[in-house]
């Protein structure tokens, strides 16, 4: 569980002002100093990522973040990192003091209640002051899910882990860390899915990249098998083979020859593609390539990447990806860039964006800058979409998703984009507290 993707655990973020406990609490919950504790406010100026097993709710990982009252000189550039994070964590701990509730605490509930979130309020230091009765109350107000801890060293860990994992698994529903397929659904039993894979410089030494790796597995979990192939041996390999293959993937820079060699009946498509539809909004990203042919000279397009590799010099999002933007539309566009989490506050300024796959995501983060391009009425497109469109072989890799193709053909049609899923509490659970009092 060591090795499971960040983008495939539970992304839990901890909030609340300076010096409250929350990296306190992390070390205590992950059983070792994972951050680093002080008196001192401020402790904590970035982001600190623990991803562990919670048993028994799964892998996650845990998002510790500056305090929200942060006033030092650098304050506005942490607390923009920390609202980063509410776009990603799928639940919410509130950490507390008893006794001290504010703006700062309301503000919190609020961007989870706005992206409906389960948030976990946590009073910590409780071996400090006990909280009173009515304190109690107006938390339960706030949220139906409180607990009582202190995380200082020599407490009864074991009881306030168990009473925080507890509450926990009552705020998730049912199949909250359920993996939606990649492409099992498109296989029947025992069914066979062909990954063309190529073997270039792009490709890292020795391995797969992510999205190929889980994409394996998707198969193996609905019990179908994959046969993986380079773009080279496609065509020896296919033919050779006693019955047609149900699914054909490959690569988005080997999509041309991927229709060529693949006969009509066999359905085909990219990882890419794939990708869009498990991480964000394929329709989206149909309607969103229909923009390609309405750029005209001077536009700017993003082309933004989650992940951080060393661009190598034929580059598929810095190189390629512009060098056929460019020849398909006759015009001089500025391209710019963005890796990683980094994503621009002046959408608006844009014509087109180009998404990667967003392996590196959640879904909940790539949903998020899908509505973030939505409100700024810029249309957003990913890299499989795009690539296959400028090559003209759009309506061919989408016809296993019938839907994106009709959203490709009529993106003036009401926007029914997927809303950023909730990781709401279930109507059969009852919410609670405890606050276990230190011997």
């Amino acid at each position: 569980m060591i090795l499971t993707p960040k983008s495939m655990r539970l992304q839990i973020g901890l909030f609340g002002r300076t010096n409250v406990g929350k990296s306190s609490f992390l070390n205590m919950v992950a059983g070792q100093d994972v951050a680093v504790t002080s008196p001192i406010p401020g402790t904590t100026t970035d982001v600190v990522e623990k991803a562990m097993e919670l048993l028994p709710v799964g892998p996650v990982m845990f998002l510790d973040t500056g305090g929200m009252d942060d006033d030092t000189r650098l304050a506005a550039e942490r607390l923009a990192r920390t609202r980063r994070v509410f776009d990603r964590a799928e639940v919410f701990i509130l950490l507390v003091e008893a006794g001290h509730w504010t703006d700062y605490e309301s503000a919190i509930i609020a961007a989870a209640r706005q992206r409906r979130c389960p948030c976990l309020i946590v009073v910590n230091k409780i071996d400090d002051r006990q909280p009173e009765a009515d304190f109690l109350q107006m938390l339960q107000a706030a949220s139906p899910f409180v607990c009582c801890v202190s995380s200082r060293p020599g407490s009864p860990r074991d009881r306030y882990v168990s009473a925080f994992k507890a509450l926990l698994i009552q705020a998730l529903p049912e199949g909250a860390m359920a993996q939606p397929p990649i492409l099992g659904d498109l296989l029947p039993p025992g069914g066979l899915a062909v990954l063309i894979v190529p073997i270039d410089p792009e490709a890292p030494k020795g391995r797969l990249i992510l999205p190929q790796v889980q994409t394996i597995r998707d198969a193996l979990d609905y019990e179908a098998a994959t046969l993986v192939v380079n773009e080279r041996q496609y065509r020896g390999l296919l033919n050779r083979l006693s019955r047609p293959p149900d699914l054909v993937v490959c690569d988005s820079q080997v999509v041309m020859q991927m229709v060529v060699e693949t006969p009509a009946g066999i359905p085909c498509t990219t990882f890419s593609i794939l990708f869009a539809r498990l991480k964000g909004d394929l329709c989206a990203a149909a309607r969103g390539a229909e923009a390609i042919d309405n750029l005209v000279d001077g536009d700017r397009v993003l082309v933004a990447e989650a992940c951080t590799h060393h661009p190598v010099e034929d580059d598929i999002g810095r190189v390629k990806i512009p060098r056929w933007l460019r020849e398909r539309t006759g015009c001089e566009l500025q391209i710019d860039t963005y890796s990683g989490r980094d994503y621009p506050d002046n959408l608006e300024d844009y014509r087109l964006i180009v998404h990667c796959g967003a392996c590196m995501l959640t879904r909940r983060e790539m949903l998020a800058r899908i509505q973030r391009a939505s409100a700024a009425g810029v249309p957003i497109t990913n890299y499989g979409v795009c690539v296959s469109a400028l090559h003209q072989v759009l309506q061919r890799v989408l016809e296993p998703f019938p839907e994106a193709w009709q959203a490709y053909e009529n993106p003036t049609q009401p926007n029914t984009m997927t809303s950023i899923p909730s990781i709401q509490t279930a109507t059969n659970r009852q919410g609670g507290f405890s606050c276990s009092v230190q011997p």
